[in-house]
Formats: structure tokens, C-alpha cells, sequence
């Protein structure tokens, strides 16, 4: 049984309503008492991979590639990091979600006054749309690079992917994991073929994981490096997190939410460990293919999909990039459906039919992508999904601050509160994202004359 201090810790979260979060699958898979650790380790597996696939979605690739394309293997250790960073953000994702019985969203809602509520929620809704807009770009791309379908077509017909999730939801949430599942296998064993067929240099792609202060003398090396992290730490995903390991239906005593824990940290810490081989894959397969055959500016995913198979002379190079391209984006927009459901219950307390919710966010994505692209030309895909990481970017810290601090105070979190030394790494990593994001945001709003002059102020070659 749980204490009085933990009862009165978790119902102080509940002052606003008690509405569990995605209550249509809440506490909807049941996990056994005393089995051994790999069946009790199934039993949470699944959640993970719903945030891992934030962390490999379409607009990682514009970045990696153009990190690998032009720096070859030595930007590799910022991958790394990044990655280090989202596990322990996930981390203290799941701990607020299992301590508490509350997704990031509905803390926000119980500690925070109505306008900062509110405006907080605006900005996540904008992050999603921002996110969501990036995979139905590129889902439209593979579509075009596999059927030729035109853009704006394979921006309509991705809308279909909601129907998919509203069906596999309604017979399970298990249904929703394994088809995540089944489309990572394939993202992976698509990269797979790729490496062999690139055959990197090892003893470069290990040289590639030291740290090296070359990003602090080369603004273009910074610039890609800043890019790299801002679109592999996504907010979304730590209001998902949140809610979707209230799925298990654990026990509710301090041991039971301690395994709890346990459990899901494993289950996402290993799924990021996958999602940092698929974003190392893309920047090592752009080195071999690109860098060290003097290709240096390929940046675009249509032009490595061009080029992949003449340059390794392979013909289905192209194609296994295509395919693992088309299964990126699919995966992120099933997962950023559901964000979408959760932020919205979660900020307001308002619920609407499920469908309507996930047409609605599918459309705030489609709308201004199919717009963009019957105006200017396909020719400017890339800048959409540039755009659509500078949203990001502003919305993350937004996301971040609020995690640590609710779970930094043990009024909230009881016995699971934050210790320090975690404390000390989570406000670190809070205060690099917010300052890079920063960064990010000043190359892209900031004209280049005036970037540079700066630049040459503080020592920084234009590189």
C-alpha cells in the first residue's frame, strides 16, 4: 500500500480533475506480478519505440546527411550527445508519468495559472503541427522518389495514416507498438544493407565518436552541429512519454512504481540506442557515399536518393533509402496523432472524438505543406523542413523546464523526486538545449552579412 505522504503527493496533482491520461487505453496492458525479468521486460517494451521514432523521423535526415556529406565521420560524437541527452530527458518523462499518474501535459494544467497554461499549449500545438508538417513532407518525398507520385499528392494521401491508428488503437494499443516495431525493423535493416554496401571506414566512424572543439572554430560545423541536436531532441515526445507508459497497468505501491520505472527506463533507453544507430547510419552512409568522393554539397534528400546508387554503384541503394525514408515518416505522423491527443486532453481537459482530434492535427500539417508546394514549386521541400525545426526549436525548452522542475520537487514526486546529481546533469542538458536552440534560431532569423561580422568579432571563421 502506498503511504500517506505519497497519497497526498499524487492527489496533489488531481486538483483539477482526475481524467486519466488517454483514457480510452489507460492502464490497458497488464503486466504480470512474479515472472522472470524478460517477461516482466515484454511486458513494458513498447512505449519506447513510440518516442524513438521521434528521434529518427524526416527531420533528422536534411541534417545528418549534410553532416556526413560535408564533414565526413567527425560529427558523429554530436549524434552521441544528443542522444544521451533524450534518454535522460525520457527518463524523467517516464518517472513523472508512472510517480505521479500524470502526463507533462496535465502537470502543466494542475501547477500553472490558466494564461501560462494556455500559452503554453499554443506553443506545443505549433511544435506538433511544426513536427507533423516535417514527416508529411517527407512521406510525400518517398512516395515521389518510389511511385513518382507528385508532392502534393503524397501530402493528401498520408492523411490515411489516421485511420490506420484509430483502427489499431480501437483493438489495442499493443496493435499501435507492433506496427511501430515492424516499421523501425525495417528502417533498420534498410540502414544495414546501406553500411555494407558503403563499407565505411571503422576505424574513422570510431574516430568520428571523440569529441572535438573543431565546431568552435567552423561556424558551418556549429551551424549543422546546433541543427543536429535541436532536431533530435523532440517536445513532443516528452509529453507522449508521459502518457503512453500509464499504459501498463502496474502496481501502485512504492515497489510496483519503482519496477515501473525501471522497466519503462530500460525500454526507452534501449530504443534510443536503436534511434542513434539509424541517425549515425545517415551520416556515416552520407560520408562514405558523398564526402570521401568529393560530393561534399548534398544536403537534400532527393539528391542522395539520385546519386546513391551511381555513386556506390548498386542499383538498389536508392531504393532501400527510399523505403526506409517512406517507413520514418509514417512511423513519426502514427506517433505525432497521438501527441497531438495528449496535449490537447492534457493543457485544456477538453476531449473530442478521437478522429476528429487526429484529422485535425493531420490537417494543421497537410494544409500549409500542400499550400507551400502548389505555390512555390517542389524545389522548396527543403526549406519547409528547415522551417518546420526552427518551430521546434523555440517550443522545446518550453517542454523541458517544466519537466525538471516538477520532477526536481519532492512535494510532487515524493520518494521519486530527482537526486542531485541527476538534477545537476537534467538543468545542464536544459540550459545547452535552451542555448543552442538560441543559437539555432539567431543563424536562421539573423541575415548572413550581419551572422558573419559577428562572428569575426568573437574569433569564429565562417567555415
Amino acid at each position: 500500500m502506498m503511504s500517506s505522504p505519497e497519497k497526498q503527493s499524487r492527489g496533489a496533482w488531481r486538483r483539477q480533475g482526475a481524467e486519466a491520461s488517454l483514457s480510452e487505453v489507460h492502464r490497458s496492458i497488464f503486466v504480470p506480478g512474479d515472472v522472470p525479468f524478460w517477461r516482466k521486460m515484454l511486458a513494458f517494451a513498447g512505449p519506447g519505440f513510440l518516442v524513438a521514432v521521434g528521434y529518427m523521423d524526416p527531420g533528422n535526415w536534411a541534417t545528418d546527411l549534410a553532416a556526413g556529406a560535408r564533414y565526413g565521420y567527425s560529427l558523429l560524437w554530436v549524434i552521441l550527445v544528443s542522444n544521451l541527452m533524450a534518454i535522460l530527458l525520457q527518463h524523467l518523462s517516464v518517472k513523472l508519468g508512472v510517480a505521479t499518474g500524470r502526463d507533462l501535459a496535465q502537470a502543466c494544467r494542475d501547477h500553472y495559472p490558466t494564461p501560462v497554461v494556455w500559452f503554453l499549449w499554443v506553443l506545443c500545438e505549433l511544435a506538433i503541427a511544426a513536427c507533423d508538417l516535417a514527416e508529411v513532407v517527407g512521406s510525400a518525398i518517398a512516395l515521389q522518389l518510389l511511385f513518382g507520385i507528385p508532392l502534393v499528392w503524397g501530402c493528401v494521401i498520408t492523411c490515411l495514416d489516421v485511420l490506420a491508428v484509430l483502427y489499431l488503437q480501437n483493438k489495442g494499443f499493443r496493435y499501435v507498438e507492433a506496427l511501430v516495431l515492424t516499421l523501425i525493423l525495417t528502417i533498420g535493416a534498410c540502414f544495414a544493407a546501406e553500411l555494407f554496401l558503403s563499407k565505411p571506414s571503422l576505424a574513422g566512424v570510431a574516430l568520428g565518436f571523440i569529441p572535438s572543439t573543431d565546431i568552435l572554430k567552423d561556424q558551418g560545423m556549429l551551424y549543422i552541429s546546433i541543427g543536429i541536436l535541436g532536431a533530435t531532441v523532440m517536445p513532443h515526445n516528452l509529453y507522449l512519454h508521459s502518457s503512453i507508459v500509464q499504459t501498463r497497468r502496474f502496481e501502485h505501491s512504492p515497489d510496483g512504481l519503482r519496477e515501473a520505472i525501471r522497466f519503462a527506463t530500460i525500454d526507452s533507453s534501449a530504443a534510443l540506442m536503436f534511434a542513434l544507430f539509424i541517425n549515425g547510419s545517415i551520416l556515416v552512409l552520407a560520408a562514405s557515399a558523398f564526402h570521401y568522393s568529393g560530393q561534399h554539397d548534398v544536403a537534400e534528400i532527393q539528391d542522395a536518393y539520385r546519386l546513391l546508387s551511381s555513386t556506390l554503384g548498386v542499383g538498389v541503394a536508392s531504393t532501400l533509402f527510399a523505403v526506409a525514408l517512406l517507413a520514418s515518416g509514417q512511423n513519426s505522423t502514427l506517433t505525432g496523432t497521438l501527441a497531438g491527443q495528449i496535449v490537447m486532453e492534457g493543457f485544456l481537459d477538453f476531449r473530442m472524438a478521437p478522429w476528429m482530434r487526429r484529422t485535425i492535427t493531420r490537417l494543421i500539417a497537410v494544409v500549409p505543406a500542400v499550400a507551400v508546394i502548389g505555390y512555390f514549386g517542389e524545389s522548396r521541400t527543403t526549406d519547409l523542413l528547415v522551417a518546420s525545426q526552427v518551430v521546434l526549436s523555440m517550443q522545446l525548452g518550453f517542454a523541458v523546464w517544466p519537466l525538471m522542475r516538477f520532477t526536481g520537487e519532492k512535494a510532487k514526486m515524493g520518494p521519486f523526486v530527482n537526486p542531485l546529481w541527476i538534477k545537476v546533469l537534467g538543468w545542464t542538458t536544459t540550459f545547452v538545449i535552451i542555448a543552442l536552440n538560441l543559437k539555432l534560431l539567431f543563424d536562421s532569423l539573423v541575415p548572413e552579412a550581419i551572422r558573419q561580422g559577428i562572428f569575426r568579432l568573437i574569433g569564429i571563421s565562417g567555415g
